[in-house]
């Protein structure tokens, strides 16, 4: 009743002052009503269920919330269509599966991977609400542990101590421009002002590597090479962390490699064999469980 109740009010304001109710404020009072059933958790899953009221009905009926929409503003717009469907479509359908996300996580996976908007590791890979913790940065970089802290290792701290992951993937892809940038560097050990230089700088092991390895090759080709090489880098960083070496130690967390090439769609899946890695030897390591997904 109180929520039916509500719906009348909100019509009785829209006779009463037409459009310049804006679609906003009618949502919030929606809010306001759905944040009261959170007392009463059999009346919210009911009403839920059988009526997704506001929501249905700004998607039934969208000339009933959407007024003139200011120039710049239509990727909003559409963005809001897309949350209100995801509600409505996925939100809504698994409820509890939802709710019982509400009350905490417990992700298999924690997946680093680069910023770029070409490369969504939840798209990709399919992950679902729930299950990867997921940290990106510019060319999916893992700075050893002696560079001190930063976002992508204090998001490792958190997923491997407190969430205790049982995989740590990081995902690389091709036509990187954060290890072009990398490559390019004249001298990656100079003093820079440019953030970005200052941050693929971390890379510097894996860019070394591929100039000793494929010197002969052009910048595009090099690029490629470090794009994998940088993976493998960051595998080994992660073993400087203790925490996390202590538990590969264990058995109880694997380190994976992954590349994605979105000029053909395809995905390479390796783990680093950490049993055959001697860290103290420069560049050594191994790897195994290697698969091509095309």
């Amino acid at each position: 009743m109180a929520y039916r109740s509500s719906i009348c009010r909100k019509r009785r304001l829209l006779k009463i002052f037409g459009s310049q109710l804006k679609s906003w404020e009618i949502e919030q009072t929606h809010m306001r009503f759905l944040d009261s059933f959170k007392r009463t958790p059999t009346l919210r899953l009911k009403a839920l269920r059988e009526s997704p009221g506001l929501t249905q009905e700004i998607i039934d009926n969208p000339q009933k919330s959407i007024g003139p929409i200011e120039k710049g503003f239509d990727a909003f717009e559409e963005m809001r269509h897309r949350f209100l469907s995801f509600k409505k479509d996925k939100y809504l359908e698994n409820l509890e599966h939802y709710q019982t996300l509400a009350r905490g996580q417990a992700p298999k996976f924690m997946v680093i991977a680069c910023a770029d908007s070409r490369v969504c590791p939840s798209s990709i890979l399919g992950f679902q609400p729930g299950e990867a913790f997921v940290v990106r940065n510019v060319a999916n970089l893992v700075p050893p542990h002696e560079n001190g802290p930063t976002e992508t290792n204090a998001a490792l701290e958190f997923a491997v101590n407190s969430l205790e992951v049982e995989n740590i993937l990081v995902v690389g892809h091709s036509c990187c421009g954060g290890i072009h940038a990398l490559m390019s560097m004249q001298d990656e050990m100079s003093s820079s002002s440019s953030f970005i230089k200052s941050w693929v700088v971390v890379g510097k092991a894996a860019r070394l590597r591929t100039i000793a390895a494929v010197s002969d090759l052009n910048l595009d080709q090099q690029c490629r090479h470090c794009e994998k090489e940088s993976i493998n880098r960051s595998l080994l960083n992660l073993l400087t962390y203790p925490w996390i070496e202590d538990r590969v130690e264990k058995g109880m967390l694997s380190l994976h490699g992954g590349y994605y090439d979105f000029a053909d769609c395809t995905f390479e899946k390796w783990t680093l064999d950490c049993k055959g890695c001697r860290p103290k030897v420069a560049g050594e390591y191994s790897i195994k469980n290697r698969e091509f997904w095309s």
